[in-house]
C-alpha cells in the first residue's frame, strides 16, 4: 500500500511526524478518510477521534480538538488545539472538566463565555470517549 507523510502539531507539542498508510479525521458532517495521493485540499476539524495507520501497520488513535488539515503533494499537515493519546487521558480530570464546563454553560454569561464553555464541553466529551475505548 502506498504511503504519505503525516505531521500532526498540537498547540503545545508535536504529536506525530512520519509515514502513514491511511488517516481518518473528524469533520462537522462526519469523517474524512485520506489515503496516499489524495487530492489537495484543506479541511476544518472538529473535536473528536483521529485514527491513522503508520507505514509499519500500527493503528493509532487520538482525541483532537478544532483545527485544520492541509493535504498537498502527498503530505498531510494537521494543526490542532490539542492532541492526546487515549493512555495519556486522565478520566477523572476529564469528568471534572466536563462538570465545570456544564456549570459555566448554565450560568449564561457573555456570548464569549458561552462559546468557551461549549468548546470545553466538546473537548471533555472527546477525551472521555477515548478513555472508554482504551478499556474495550
Amino acid at each position: 500500500m502506498a504511503v504519505f507523510f503525516l505531521k500532526i502539531i498540537a498547540s503545545d507539542h508535536k504529536f506525530f511526524a512520519g509515514l502513514c498508510k491511511s488517516l481518518v479525521v473528524p469533520m462537522e458532517d462526519g469523517e474524512k478518510g485520506i489515503l496516499a495521493k489524495h487530492e489537495d485540499m484543506i479541511i476544518a476539524l472538529v473535536p473528536g477521534e483521529l485514527r491513522f495507520t503508520t507505514a509499519e501497520g500500527e493503528t493509532r488513535r487520538a482525541a483532537i480538538g478544532r483545527g485544520l488539515v492541509q493535504i498537498a503533494n502527498n503530505r498531510v499537515s494537521i494543526l490542532t488545539d490539542y492532541a492526546e493519546r487515549p493512555e495519556e487521558i486522565d478520566e477523572l480530570r476529564a469528568r471534572e472538566a466536563l462538570e465545570r464546563a456544564e456549570e459555566k454553560l448554565r450560568q449564561k454569561k457573555s456570548i464569549r463565555e458561552y462559546y468557551e464553555a461549549q468548546a470545553a464541553i466538546a473537548r471533555a466529551l472527546s477525551r472521555l470517549k477515548e478513555t472508554q475505548k482504551k478499556f474495550n
